[in-house]
C-alpha cells in the first residue's frame, strides 16, 4: 500500500500548481481522500478532503475558491489543483487516504500517507 505525491515546486504569488498522488496496492475510489499540509513550526492541517462517508468535500476557509481536489479512478490517482497561490500556502503537502467512518478533514481519519512534496510560494 503506497501513496506517492508529485508536483511540488517554487511558484510566484498568484500562480498555479497541480499536485498528483498515485496510489498503489489499493483502490482509491473506495476511500476518503485528502490533502494536508505542514508549515515549519506548525501542526499538520487538513486542507481539502472528500469524505467517503457522505461524499462531501471539506476544506479550510483560506483555500475556498482557490483549491480543488479530484481523483481519476482509471489512473488510481488524486489531484490538488491550487490557483491564486499565496505565500501563506507555503508548506509540505501530503496526500492521504482513509477508510474510517467520519466527516471532515482530520488527520486521525486517514491511514495512508504520501511522502510529502514541498510547495513554496515566493517572488
Amino acid at each position: 500500500v503506497q501513496l506517492q505525491a508529485f508536483g511540488g515546486g517554487l511558484v510566484q504569488p498568484g500562480g498555479s500548481l497541480r499536485l498528483s498522488c498515485a496510489a498503489s496496492g489499493f483502490t482509491l475510489d473506495y476511500y476518503s481522500i485528502g490533502w494536508f499540509r505542514q508549515a515549519p513550526g506548525k501542526e499538520r492541517e487538513g486542507v481539502i478532503c472528500i469524505s467517503s462517508s457522505d461524499g462531501s468535500t471539506y476544506y479550510i476557509d483560506s483555500v475556498k475558491g482557490r483549491f480543488t481536489i479530484s481523483r481519476d479512478n482509471a489512473k488510481n490517482t488524486m489531484y490538488l489543483q491550487m490557483n491564486s497561490l499565496k505565500s501563506e500556502d507555503t508548506a509540505v503537502y501530503y496526500c492521504a487516504a482513509g477508510d474510517r467512518t467520519g466527516y471532515g478533514c482530520h488527520v486521525p481519519l486517514y491511514d495512508y500517507w504520501g511522502q510529502g512534496t514541498q510547495v513554496t510560494v515566493s517572488s
